[in-house]
């Protein structure tokens, strides 16, 4: 039995391309794809991290339709991908959520182009949600990464993905991908 599974995309506190700390905008294409492919790979909830209003407001809305009848019936694709959407204000109140849902708190797993002390491998983060029963909320973040003061503050951070040269700057969008599918994908090397 594989531990569960979620996945958060954070938009607080971020830096910018000058290392101000802000909150970014969330993308209709941040709830699109990330919603399929979290619902590809099972994952039991998919959380936008947000807490400024008029940002959630346009969430909410792009949610009823996806959820409303209209939305239903032209693609219910769609609808079974957003069935597994929610918002939180912050990453402790997605913790809460997940240790609520559970009975535990979660390993807080997340993602950089870096390396560091706690940095854990695709492989053995794997080999846990396989053998642990411990659930996994693997946060996403926007703009250029994550503050410092949280980085320090999850279980493990994720080896960088590299790619076949020396750039590195994948959209999160296509990142969540792949890690989503070297996390729980087939085992193709089998």
């Amino acid at each position: 039995m594989k531990a569960p599974l979620y996945v958060g995309l954070v938009h607080y506190p971020i830096y910018d391309k000058n290392f101000r700390v802000v909150a970014t905008a969330i993308t209709n294409y941040d709830l699109h794809d990330l919603a399929r492919s979290s619902r590809t790979y099972g994952v039991k909830q998919y959380f936008i991290i947000h807490h400024v209003a008029g940002q959630l407001d346009m969430v909410h809305k792009i949610l009823d339709f996806w959820r409303g009848p209209v939305g239903k019936k032209y693609n219910s694709y769609r609808t079974a991908a957003f069935d597994i959407v929610s918002v939180q204000p912050d990453v402790a109140a997605a913790v809460a959520a997940v240790t609520a849902a559970e009975g535990q708190r979660p390993y807080v797993v997340t993602t950089d182009a870096r390396t560091y002390a706690n940095t854990i491998s695709y492989r053995e983060l794997r080999w846990r949600r396989e053998k642990e029963d411990k659930p996994i909320l693997l946060l996403f973040g926007t703009g250029y990464g994550m503050t410092k003061e949280m980085m320090e503050k999850f279980d493990f951070i994720l080896e960088p993905i590299y790619g076949a040269g020396d750039y590195n700057h994948l959209s999160v969008r296509s990142a969540a991908a792949i890690i989503l599918d070297r996390l729980a994908g087939e085992e193709w090397w089998q």
